[in-house]
């Protein structure tokens, strides 16, 4: 009886040892040595509202006939601490450093946030208007959709800071077998665009869920190493192609509004299975496999609050080559001015969002991920900026289109992977 008397004792004095380490740490919590990032969230319609030329393709010279689906940009916004990070996604093309450098700086002015916190990414649609990523001289009706892009991506940045609340967020990856390795090898030895099923492709899809203290989602955050090139030169549809069905599915399975942030991997040599055409079939396949993917991957994953942000930038200049003049191996390059690599990193808890300015291929992406310090590293590529194809060393000795219009000479792979690992490190 002394005996269990003592136990019970024991077990007491246990549980109240427990009690008050957990009242301690509450309290460290709450005096501020933790801090408690929050979330604010906010979508747009950026679809043009006239017929204006379309990017992607070159042969395409005229105008859009029609919209089939509408393109949205989104805003996450985290807050904690003395620091904010500011993450834009758009079912566009791409931005060029001009564009993003006046949008980050109008952003900073209106909300206080440091211009180099703030990530614009594209997701690489072809399906969409002009953005000048690509092009220089473009109609008055290009320039003045620019500058409405510009307003609602200001509009939705203030609309996310001003409604920020407590979170938790969890990250799970997938798998999506949708995408191929598109450098296909002719019988001349040629390097053209085509399907390559035996060459490398990453297949790996990740998912960010982002919910408030109740357990409501607020928004998913989808990244899939894929070019938006299920709708080709023959479509004069708006179209978010992939990206914009994989969204609509995700936003299908709530029943309330919800933001679906979708990012471009590294996907410098990846394409979808299907197209590039005018099916919608096909495009409504592979977005209908994406979102279907990520949503399975959705339920599996639990959130946790989060207590830390970081970020990071840096650059690194190459030197700039002439555009080739075909699909063979290059015997010489012809030099142009040099081209600078934008690096933005984010470290939102455990996740970490590495930007690049440029089409990676995906073995360098596969690279990066595989050596990172952080397990849970999401490539991001089209960020900040377009540095254009960035090629491995592998790829010049083949020839193909991306190194025949790649804007950098051979040897970026190494400098730009380390240079990517060296940021994540310091975050």
């Amino acid at each position: 009886m002394v005996n269990d008397m003592k136990k019970v004792d024991l077990f007491l004095m246990l549980v109240l040892v427990l009690f008050n380490s957990w009242i301690v740490s509450e309290a460290q919590e709450l005096s501020g040595n933790k801090i408690h990032v929050q979330l604010g969230v906010s979508q747009i319609n950026i679809t043009p509202e006239i017929p204006i030329l379309m990017s992607g393709y070159e042969a395409r010279k005229t105008p859009f006939t029609g919209i089939h689906d509408s393109l949205f940009a989104s805003a996450l916004f985290f807050k904690g601490g003395n620091t904010s990070l500011l993450l834009i996604t758009a079912d566009v093309i791409g931005f060029n450093r001009s564009f993003v450098d006046d949008t980050r700086n109008l952003i900073s002015s209106r909300i206080g946030i440091p211009s180099e916190n703030i990530m614009i990414t594209a997701v690489h649609n072809h399906g969409g208007p002009v953005t000048k990523a690509y092009e220089q001289d473009v109609p008055e009706a290009v320039e003045n959709y620019i500058m409405e892009l510009q307003k609602k991506i200001v509009i939705i940045a203030v609309r996310a800071s001003e409604k920020t609340v407590p979170f938790r967020m969890g990250i799970g990856k997938g798998m999506c077998d949708l995408n191929i390795n598109r450098r296909a090898e002719f019988a001349d030895g040629s390097i053209w665009l085509g399907r390559a099923p035996g060459k490398p492709c990453d297949h790996e899809l990740d998912v960010v869920k982002f919910e408030d203290t109740e357990g409501n989602a607020m928004a998913v955050l989808i990244n899939w190493p894929c070019h938006g090139t299920t709708s080709g030169q023959e479509n004069y549809l708006i179209t978010g192609d992939w990206p914009g069905a994989a969204a609509r599915y995700i936003k299908k399975q709530f029943n309330k509004e919800i933001i679906v942030a979708v990012t471009a991997g590294a996907s410098g040599d990846i394409n979808p299975i299907y197209g590039p055409g005018e099916n919608f079939n096909e495009i409504e396949a592979v977005g209908y496999h994406v979102g279907k993917a990520a949503w399975k991957t959705f339920l599996e994953i639990s959130a946790l609050p989060v207590t830390s942000l970081n970020s990071e930038n840096s650059s690194l200049t190459h030197p700039g080559k002439a555009r080739g003049e075909d699909r063979f191996p290059p015997k010489t390059y012809e030099a142009a001015p040099d081209v600078e690599i934008n690096f933005t990193a984010f470290k939102i808890g455990p996740l970490v969002l590495a930007g690049i300015s440029g089409e990676v291929m995906n073995e360098i992406g596969m690279k990066i991920k595989k050596h990172s310090p952080c397990s849970e590293t999401v490539v991001v590529t089209h960020c900040n900026g377009s540095s254009g194809y960035i090629c491995t060393d592998k790829a010049f000795s083949e020839g193909g289109y991306e190194v025949m219009v790649t804007r950098l000479m051979p040897g970026a792979e190494k400098p730009l992977t380390n240079k990517l690992l060296e940021i994540i490190n310091t975050l």
